[in-house]
């Protein structure tokens, strides 16, 4: 089953920070200041409106999207969510639940907390689902296909920035289809997710698990990372990035029908990787460190000890690289491998088989 478009590769993976309670975590560089417009309604004085033409407000959109994110609190600190159904099943990002399996939800026009517990949690794609112990009153929030969105597009990020609930700011689509990685952090191990939807809207900390809405009132990302490099020593700004709601709704309902992930519909070689070290001390490629019996990298002859130097064409310097490759592929595509087996440098195809579920 086809989730999310694929097809659109973004090609190299870029370093961005998760935005979680008061801070995020960055790589090699710090991630983008807050901004001031994080606690602003910003009204677009031109752009599409729900019904076509041009908008000077979109106060109409956020009196129908807010009652449906809720603020998320932990002892590790704030979130956001979206509310899924009225059985109290709210979709967040895995790093904003973390270690946690007991939470405090605040539902908009209620000022008493709610008791909330993990439903389950699939860090790959950085999802989780908690479900409310009390759900009176929960408003579902409408959710519009994400494989429709396009750069251009009006969008609103919906969130509790810094803890600030309720808040909304506004942007476009940047670009669609980008494969970006999520650094990894105290809660959980990183992930590199595929499809991300690029956006100017800015998404700050706290942002992370709530919505990003289309001026028609529909959720069609899940906002999760903000850019965490720099270029020229200026931090970057208006970089931010959602997980498609296509594949949020997917991997959301898989956990509440069981408690797990049963089909993650992403690509995997089939192999333990760590990273291969050169003799001045620098990443030199991704090795295999064991291969799975019986998986792809066994069928295609992969012993542990080879280095990946590259996976279809793209350099894989450390298993990040390789990871982006992978996120931008499906099971069952073909994929060539540059490896180096001590002196030799052999070429060999891979059929990827699906990465293992929760």
């Amino acid at each position: 089953m086809k989730i999310t478009q694929r097809a659109r590769r973004a090609g190299v993976a870029v370093v961005a920070a998760a935005a979680i309670g008061g801070g995020g975590v960055a790589v090699g560089a710090a991630t983008a200041a807050p901004s001031p417009a994080a606690t602003t309604v910003q009204a677009a004085t031109s752009g599409p409106a729900a019904a076509g033409g041009t908008a000077s407000s979109y106060a109409g959109v956020v009196r129908q999207v807010l009652p449906s994110v809720v603020l998320i609190s932990t002892g590790e600190g704030l979130g956001s969510g979206v509310v899924l159904d009225r059985s109290g099943n709210i979709v967040t990002n895995a790093h904003v639940a973390g270690h946690a399996t007991s939470f405090k939800v605040q539902v908009p026009g209620d000022p008493a907390p709610r008791t909330a517990t993990l439903v389950g949690s699939y860090p790959p794609d950085d999802l989780a689902v908690i479900r409310v112990s009390d759900p009176a009153g929960l408003q579902p929030a409408r959710f519009g296909d994400s494989a429709a969105a396009q750069a251009g597009d009006v969008v609103l990020a919906v969130g509790n920035p810094l803890g600030l609930s309720g808040s909304v700011t506004s942007g476009i689509i940047s670009a669609t289809g980008r494969v970006v990685a999520e650094p990894a952090s105290a809660g959980t191990p990183g992930a590199t997710l595929p499809d991300a939807i690029q956006t100017s809207a800015p998404i700050n900390p706290g942002n992370s698990g709530g919505a990003l809405v289309t001026t028609g009132a529909e959720v069609i990302g899940i906002p999760t990372l903000t850019a965490g490099g720099s270029q020229g020593g200026t931090q970057v700004q208006g970089i931010g990035f959602a997980i498609p709601s296509n594949l949020a709704k997917d991997i959301a309902q898989q956990i509440i029908t069981s408690g797990t992930v049963t089909n993650s519909h992403r690509a995997a070689i089939g192999a333990q990787i760590g990273t291969a070290t050169g003799q001045d001390g620098n990443p030199a490629g991704t090795a295999i460190v064991a291969v799975t019996s019986g998986g792809p990298a066994d069928h295609a002859g992969l012993r542990a000890g080879d280095i990946i130097r590259a996976a279809g064409g793209t350099p894989t310097s450390d298993p990040q690289a390789l990871a982006g490759v992978l996120a931008a592929a499906h099971p069952g595509d073909e994929l060539t491998l540059s490896v180096q087996r001590g002196t030799q440098e052999l070429t060999i195809q891979l059929t990827l088989g699906e990465l293992p579920a929760s």
